[in-house]
Order: structure tokens, then sequence, then C-alpha cells
């Protein structure tokens, strides 16, 4: 092949993936808004024609991203884990729990962007050990009640931080968070006690990270424990 006909191929390349990443994110956030309200997700429904979640997994199937373009591929794995977990309910669909599932989260794989992968894999070793961001714990959204709300839009790379930022806000004003000040106690989300390192990085406390988002701040001398996670189905 010709130098010129290569660099005429390559940028083909380039153009038809940015067209594919760009076709995900606007499918996505059709998908979304058709089928989840209020962080709970309408399986019944998509169980009855899952065509369209089909597509989105087939068009994910061909992306290409970088680490390099840290908002892209961000943005896109977060979407494609969730994407994931409800193709992973779906499969098993009716179900009362993605626990009553052996190997969902470390056996079952999805063909994502060129590979095979498990939900744990996209988690843990794509987005953790790439970036020390402990807000992707309030928007990975692993089909339980006790998981962060699903929202009913696409994650996207120009509104990620900012998205990132209303989730997590979200999560420590509200149900991740009890707070008794009677007895000068807070109860946290098991997700806090299972990532521990995540919320204290840089010398930080876990009531650290929670007073940098929340709106009624933790005072000092406040204990912290953990209340049970909900694993049921986060159906509507």
């Amino acid at each position: 092949m010709k130098p010129y006909a290569f660099l005429i191929a390559f940028l083909l390349a380039l153009t038809s993936n940015a067209q594919d990443l760009n076709s995900f994110f606007t499918k996505t956030n059709t998908f979304l808004t058709a089928h989840v309200k209020n962080g709970r997700v309408d399986y019944k429904t998509i169980h009855k024609d899952p065509s369209s979640l089909n597509e989105l997994l087939n068009i994910a199937k061909g992306i290409s991203v970088d680490v390099s373009d840290a908002k892209a591929y961000q943005a896109f794995w977060i979407n494609a884990y969730n994407l994931s977990v409800i193709k992973g309910i779906i499969d098993h669909y009716p179900t009362k729990s993605p626990l009553d599932h052996k190997g969902f989260f470390d056996k079952t794989t999805y063909s994502l962007s060129g590979r095979n992968i498990t939900l744990n894999d996209i988690e843990h070793k794509l987005l953790r050990a790439q970036f020390n961001d402990a807000r992707f714990h309030f928007v990975l959204v692993c089909g339980a009640v006790g998981c962060p709300p699903l929202i009913s839009e696409a994650y996207m790379p120009k509104t990620l931080n900012e998205q990132l930022e209303t989730q997590t806000k979200i999560a420590l004003n509200g149900t991740f968070l009890k707070v008794n000040t009677k007895k000068k106690k807070v109860e946290a989300s098991e997700i806090m006690k299972w990532y521990k390192e995540d919320f204290t990085m840089n010398g930080k406390s876990e009531i650290d990270f929670i007073n940098t988002y929340r709106t009624e701040k933790i005072p000092d001398g406040y204990k912290l424990s953990y209340f049970t996670y909900n694993w049921n189905l986060n159906k509507q």
C-alpha cells in the first residue's frame, strides 16, 4: 500500500470510530431516557424487546477508546458497564437480584471495544486502576437497590465531570448516608467499606471525603459505621 493510501485508510478508520462513538453516546442516551425513571429500570419492557439494547452493545463491540482521551474513555466504559449490567439482568429475567446468578460480576463476559471482559474488569482494571477517582462508585450501577441510582441519560465526555460531581452529591446527601445527630453517628453504604482505600486517598478520612460533597457537614467526633447493602433488583 502506498503511503498516501495508508494515510487515507487510517483517517477513514478514525472518522468511522468517532462516528460510532458519537452514535453510541446518542443512542445510549435515548435508550436510558426511555427505560429508566427515578433510578429504576424497566427490565420487563426491555426483556420483551431487547433489540435497542443489543444494538447498543453491538456498536460498543467495535469501538476503540484509548485511555489517553480520558473523558471519552471514562464515559464509554461507565455507559458500557451500566448497559452490560442491564444485559446481564435481561439474560436471566425474571430475577430478584444480580447475586442470584453465579459469576454475574466476575465470570460472565461481554464483548466490548474489541475484547471479552467482565463487569469487575471494567470497574477495577479499566477505571479504578487507571484513575484515582472515588466518584466512579456513584455512577457504576450494579443492578441493585443499594447501588447508586441509574440516571436516565448517558454519561458524555463533555459533561462527565459535572455528572460525576452531581451523582456523588446526590448519593452523599441522600440514601448512601444516614446521620444520627443524637448519637453522633454516621452510617454509610457498604460501598465505602469495601473500597475504603478509594475514599481515604491523600491522607484524608472517609468523613473528609463525605464532607467534600455534603451540604450539611458531618461534625468532628462522629463515628462511622456501615449499613447492610440492599441487593434486591432495581426494577420499576
